[in-house]
Protein backbone atom coordinates (compact mmCIF):
# COMPACT_ATOMS: atom_id res chain seq x y z
CA UNK A 1 0.00 0.00 0.00
CA UNK A 2 3.10 2.45 0.65
CA UNK A 3 3.95 2.12 -2.57
CA UNK A 4 0.80 2.80 -3.76
CA UNK A 5 1.06 6.52 -2.61
CA UNK A 6 2.51 8.66 -5.26
CA UNK A 7 6.57 9.44 -4.74
CA UNK A 8 9.26 7.52 -3.14
CA UNK A 9 12.54 7.98 -1.00
CA UNK A 10 14.40 8.97 -3.92
CA UNK A 11 12.55 12.02 -5.34
CA UNK A 12 12.11 13.18 -1.38
CA UNK A 13 15.96 12.72 -0.54
CA UNK A 14 17.13 14.09 -3.99
CA UNK A 15 14.58 17.21 -4.26
CA UNK A 16 12.27 18.24 -7.24
CA UNK A 17 15.35 20.20 -8.88
CA UNK A 18 17.18 16.47 -9.36
CA UNK A 19 17.30 14.66 -12.93
CA UNK A 20 16.04 11.31 -13.33
CA UNK A 21 19.07 9.80 -14.32
CA UNK A 22 20.52 10.71 -10.83
CA UNK A 23 17.04 9.87 -9.49
CA UNK A 24 17.20 6.55 -11.20
CA UNK A 25 21.08 5.60 -9.41
CA UNK A 26 19.98 6.17 -6.51
CA UNK A 27 16.34 4.14 -6.52
CA UNK A 28 19.10 0.89 -8.29
CA UNK A 29 20.78 1.77 -4.64
CA UNK A 30 18.08 1.13 -2.85
CA UNK A 31 16.57 -1.90 -4.70
CA UNK A 32 13.58 0.16 -5.80
CA UNK A 33 14.50 -0.64 -9.33
CA UNK A 34 13.31 -4.56 -8.56
CA UNK A 35 9.71 -5.39 -8.84
CA UNK A 36 7.38 -5.02 -6.40
CA UNK A 37 7.35 -8.76 -5.75
CA UNK A 38 10.88 -9.31 -5.62
CA UNK A 39 11.34 -6.39 -2.74
CA UNK A 40 8.91 -8.38 -0.90
CA UNK A 41 10.52 -11.48 -1.05
CA UNK A 42 13.78 -9.63 -0.56
CA UNK A 43 12.36 -8.02 2.81
CA UNK A 44 10.35 -11.20 4.53
CA UNK A 45 13.82 -13.30 3.52
CA UNK A 46 15.77 -10.82 5.73
CA UNK A 47 12.97 -10.85 8.31
CA UNK A 48 13.60 -14.52 8.74
CA UNK A 49 17.25 -13.39 9.24
CA UNK A 50 16.16 -10.98 11.79
CA UNK A 51 16.89 -7.97 9.63
CA UNK A 52 13.99 -5.30 9.65
CA UNK A 53 16.02 -3.83 6.97
CA UNK A 54 17.56 -0.02 7.19
CA UNK A 55 16.42 3.53 7.07
CA UNK A 56 16.80 4.83 3.68
CA UNK A 57 17.85 8.87 5.34
CA UNK A 58 19.44 7.74 7.90
CA UNK A 59 21.29 4.67 7.54
CA UNK A 60 20.46 2.90 10.88
CA UNK A 61 18.80 -0.24 11.27
CA UNK A 62 14.80 -0.28 11.45
CA UNK A 63 14.82 -2.49 13.88
CA UNK A 64 16.70 -0.48 16.52
CA UNK A 65 14.45 2.63 15.35
CA UNK A 66 11.76 0.60 16.35
CA UNK A 67 12.34 -0.45 18.85
CA UNK A 68 13.23 2.75 20.63
CA UNK A 69 9.76 3.48 19.99
CA UNK A 70 8.31 0.69 21.30
CA UNK A 71 8.25 0.67 25.16
CA UNK A 72 6.06 4.83 24.66
CA UNK A 73 3.32 2.95 22.59
CA UNK A 74 3.18 0.09 24.78
CA UNK A 75 3.18 1.64 28.15
CA UNK A 76 0.85 4.45 26.55
CA UNK A 77 -1.67 1.86 25.16
CA UNK A 78 -1.32 -0.70 29.25
CA UNK A 79 -2.32 3.06 30.56
CA UNK A 80 -5.04 3.48 28.78
CA UNK A 81 -6.82 0.11 28.59
CA UNK A 82 -5.75 -0.21 32.33
CA UNK A 83 -8.16 2.69 33.74
CA UNK A 84 -10.50 2.33 30.99
CA UNK A 85 -10.70 -1.46 32.60
CA UNK A 86 -10.52 -0.15 36.42
CA UNK A 87 -13.90 2.36 35.58
CA UNK A 88 -15.67 0.03 33.05
CA UNK A 89 -15.68 -3.24 34.47
CA UNK A 90 -16.98 -2.04 38.10
CA UNK A 91 -19.29 0.59 36.26
CA UNK A 92 -20.60 -2.48 33.95
CA UNK A 93 -20.92 -4.50 36.98
CA UNK A 94 -23.10 -2.00 39.03
CA UNK A 95 -25.15 -1.23 36.35
CA UNK A 96 -25.84 -4.96 36.00
CA UNK A 97 -27.29 -5.62 39.70
CA UNK A 98 -29.48 -2.15 39.76
CA UNK A 99 -30.59 -3.04 36.45
CA UNK A 100 -33.35 -0.56 34.77
CA UNK A 101 -32.88 1.53 37.49
CA UNK A 102 -31.68 5.53 36.48
CA UNK A 103 -27.85 4.61 37.47
CA UNK A 104 -28.16 1.99 34.50
CA UNK A 105 -30.06 4.27 32.68
CA UNK A 106 -27.58 7.15 32.94
CA UNK A 107 -24.34 4.51 32.88
CA UNK A 108 -26.03 3.57 29.46
CA UNK A 109 -26.04 7.13 27.56
CA UNK A 110 -22.83 7.77 29.05
CA UNK A 111 -21.10 4.22 28.09
CA UNK A 112 -22.90 4.76 24.14
CA UNK A 113 -21.66 8.70 24.75
CA UNK A 114 -17.67 7.66 25.08
CA UNK A 115 -18.18 4.61 22.39
CA UNK A 116 -19.01 7.11 19.95
CA UNK A 117 -16.19 9.99 20.20
CA UNK A 118 -13.53 9.05 18.12
CA UNK A 119 -10.05 9.25 20.01
CA UNK A 120 -8.74 12.06 17.96
CA UNK A 121 -11.64 14.33 18.98
CA UNK A 122 -11.00 13.63 22.42
CA UNK A 123 -7.49 13.97 21.94
CA UNK A 124 -8.07 17.37 20.79
CA UNK A 125 -10.28 18.60 23.28
CA UNK A 126 -8.32 17.13 26.06
CA UNK A 127 -5.07 18.83 24.52
CA UNK A 128 -7.75 22.90 24.44
CA UNK A 129 -9.24 22.06 27.87
CA UNK A 130 -6.93 20.95 30.37
CA UNK A 131 -3.31 22.22 28.46
CA UNK A 132 -4.60 25.18 27.05
CA UNK A 133 -7.34 26.87 29.02
CA UNK A 134 -6.76 25.28 32.29
CA UNK A 135 -3.01 25.02 31.83
CA UNK A 136 -3.02 22.14 34.98
CA UNK A 137 -1.08 19.75 32.34
CA UNK A 138 1.72 19.40 29.91
CA UNK A 139 0.24 19.49 26.63
CA UNK A 140 3.17 17.71 24.74
CA UNK A 141 6.34 15.38 24.65
CA UNK A 142 6.77 12.26 26.78
CA UNK A 143 8.58 13.79 30.23
CA UNK A 144 11.71 15.15 30.19
CA UNK A 145 13.25 12.78 33.45
CA UNK A 146 11.99 11.37 36.14
CA UNK A 147 8.90 9.42 37.01
CA UNK A 148 6.29 11.74 38.17
CA UNK A 149 7.24 13.98 34.89
CA UNK A 150 6.69 11.02 32.55
CA UNK A 151 3.09 10.38 34.39
CA UNK A 152 1.97 13.70 34.40
CA UNK A 153 2.98 13.88 30.44
CA UNK A 154 0.76 10.17 30.26
CA UNK A 155 -2.68 11.53 31.42
CA UNK A 156 -4.26 13.36 28.61
CA UNK A 157 -2.74 10.67 25.76
CA UNK A 158 -3.70 8.06 28.18
CA UNK A 159 -7.42 9.57 28.72
CA UNK A 160 -7.95 10.44 25.04
CA UNK A 161 -6.98 6.54 24.08
CA UNK A 162 -8.63 5.07 26.72
CA UNK A 163 -11.83 7.14 27.24
CA UNK A 164 -14.26 5.25 24.33
CA UNK A 165 -13.29 1.82 25.88
CA UNK A 166 -14.59 2.63 29.72
CA UNK A 167 -18.12 2.59 27.37
CA UNK A 168 -16.83 -0.82 25.61
CA UNK A 169 -16.11 -2.48 28.72
CA UNK A 170 -18.87 -1.47 30.68
CA UNK A 171 -21.18 -2.41 28.32
CA UNK A 172 -19.90 -5.92 28.05
CA UNK A 173 -19.52 -6.64 31.41
CA UNK A 174 -23.04 -5.84 32.06
CA UNK A 175 -24.47 -7.76 29.26
CA UNK A 176 -22.38 -10.79 30.59
CA UNK A 177 -23.36 -10.26 34.37
CA UNK A 178 -26.70 -10.21 33.78
CA UNK A 179 -26.47 -13.20 31.96
CA UNK A 180 -24.45 -15.00 34.83
CA UNK A 181 -26.95 -13.59 37.42
CA UNK A 182 -29.75 -15.69 35.81
CA UNK A 183 -27.35 -19.12 36.03
CA UNK A 184 -28.43 -21.99 37.85
CA UNK A 185 -25.29 -21.79 39.88
CA UNK A 186 -26.38 -18.29 41.35
CA UNK A 187 -29.81 -18.80 42.02
CA UNK A 188 -28.39 -21.75 43.71
CA UNK A 189 -26.53 -19.58 45.89
CA UNK A 190 -29.12 -17.31 46.75
CA UNK A 191 -31.42 -20.23 47.97
CA UNK A 192 -28.44 -21.24 50.83
CA UNK A 193 -29.40 -17.26 51.35
CA UNK A 194 -25.20 -16.71 50.51
CA UNK A 195 -25.25 -12.55 51.04
CA UNK A 196 -25.60 -11.13 47.62
CA UNK A 197 -21.85 -9.59 47.95
CA UNK A 198 -20.54 -12.49 47.78
CA UNK A 199 -22.78 -13.86 45.23
CA UNK A 200 -21.88 -11.31 43.02
CA UNK A 201 -17.83 -11.25 43.64
CA UNK A 202 -17.18 -14.91 44.44
CA UNK A 203 -19.54 -16.94 42.00
CA UNK A 204 -20.85 -14.14 39.48
CA UNK A 205 -18.16 -11.68 38.01
CA UNK A 206 -14.84 -13.70 37.89
CA UNK A 207 -17.18 -15.39 35.04
CA UNK A 208 -18.45 -12.13 33.67
CA UNK A 209 -15.30 -10.59 33.23
CA UNK A 210 -13.59 -13.16 31.12
CA UNK A 211 -15.18 -11.69 27.45
CA UNK A 212 -14.11 -8.62 28.58
CA UNK A 213 -10.32 -10.12 28.94
CA UNK A 214 -10.89 -11.33 25.53
CA UNK A 215 -12.30 -8.17 24.30
CA UNK A 216 -9.12 -5.97 26.17
CA UNK A 217 -6.84 -8.72 24.10
CA UNK A 218 -8.82 -8.16 20.60
CA UNK A 219 -8.98 -4.75 21.63
CA UNK A 220 -5.05 -3.82 21.59
CA UNK A 221 -5.65 -3.34 17.13
CA UNK A 222 -7.76 -0.17 17.89
CA UNK A 223 -5.81 0.86 20.40
CA UNK A 224 -2.98 0.86 18.45
CA UNK A 225 -4.72 3.18 15.60
CA UNK A 226 -5.56 5.25 18.74
CA UNK A 227 -2.05 5.30 19.54
CA UNK A 228 -1.15 7.17 16.28
CA UNK A 229 -3.86 10.50 17.22
CA UNK A 230 -2.33 10.48 20.39
CA UNK A 231 1.03 10.46 20.06
CA UNK A 232 0.86 12.98 16.53
CA UNK A 233 -1.46 15.68 18.74
CA UNK A 234 0.64 15.32 21.76
CA UNK A 235 3.92 14.75 19.63
CA UNK A 236 4.93 12.03 22.17
CA UNK A 237 7.62 9.35 20.59
CA UNK A 238 6.23 6.09 19.66
CA UNK A 239 5.45 3.53 16.78
CA UNK A 240 2.65 5.52 15.75
CA UNK A 241 4.25 8.66 15.11
CA UNK A 242 7.03 7.02 13.76
CA UNK A 243 4.76 5.57 11.26
CA UNK A 244 3.17 8.82 10.11
CA UNK A 245 6.64 10.10 9.58
CA UNK A 246 8.09 7.45 7.43
CA UNK A 247 5.26 7.69 5.53
CA UNK A 248 4.82 11.09 4.79
CA UNK A 249 8.37 10.20 3.59
CA UNK A 250 7.99 7.52 2.02
CA UNK A 251 10.19 5.49 3.89
CA UNK A 252 9.70 1.97 2.83
CA UNK A 253 11.88 -0.39 5.15
CA UNK A 254 10.66 1.70 8.19
CA UNK A 255 7.09 1.38 7.50
CA UNK A 256 7.08 -2.25 6.97
CA UNK A 257 9.31 -3.01 10.05
CA UNK A 258 6.76 -0.84 11.90
CA UNK A 259 3.95 -3.01 10.43
CA UNK A 260 5.94 -5.76 11.53
CA UNK A 261 6.08 -4.74 15.18
CA UNK A 262 2.64 -3.78 15.39
CA UNK A 263 0.95 -7.16 14.44
CA UNK A 264 4.02 -8.86 16.59
CA UNK A 265 2.34 -6.87 19.80
CA UNK A 266 -1.23 -7.82 18.82
CA UNK A 267 -0.85 -11.48 18.65
CA UNK A 268 1.45 -11.15 21.89
CA UNK A 269 -2.11 -9.26 23.43
CA UNK A 270 -4.49 -12.14 22.24
CA UNK A 271 -1.87 -14.96 22.81
CA UNK A 272 -1.88 -13.40 26.60
CA UNK A 273 -5.90 -12.58 26.88
CA UNK A 274 -5.79 -16.04 25.99
CA UNK A 275 -3.62 -16.95 28.94
CA UNK A 276 -5.64 -14.98 31.34
CA UNK A 277 -8.63 -16.59 30.25
CA UNK A 278 -7.27 -20.88 30.57
CA UNK A 279 -5.90 -19.14 33.97
CA UNK A 280 -9.43 -18.31 35.37
CA UNK A 281 -12.19 -20.41 33.44
CA UNK A 282 -10.47 -24.14 34.11
CA UNK A 283 -13.21 -25.07 30.90
CA UNK A 284 -10.66 -23.14 29.12
CA UNK A 285 -8.24 -25.38 30.07
CA UNK A 286 -9.76 -28.66 29.81
CA UNK A 287 -9.63 -27.39 26.04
Amino acid sequence: MIHAVPGDPASIMLGPRATPELKAELRAKMGLDEPLPIQILGFFGDLLRGDLGTDVFTGREVGQIVFEKVPFTVTLIATSIGWAALIGIPLGCYSAIRRNTIVDKVTGVLSVSTIAIPSFVMAIYALLIFAVWLKVLPAIGAGAGGLLDTLTHLILPAFAVGVSWVGYLARVVRASMLEVLGENHVRMARAFGLPEKRIVFRYALPIAVLPTITLMGVGVAYLLSGAVFAEVVFARPGIGALIVDAVDSRNYPVVMGCVVVTTTLFVAATTLADLINALLDPRAREG
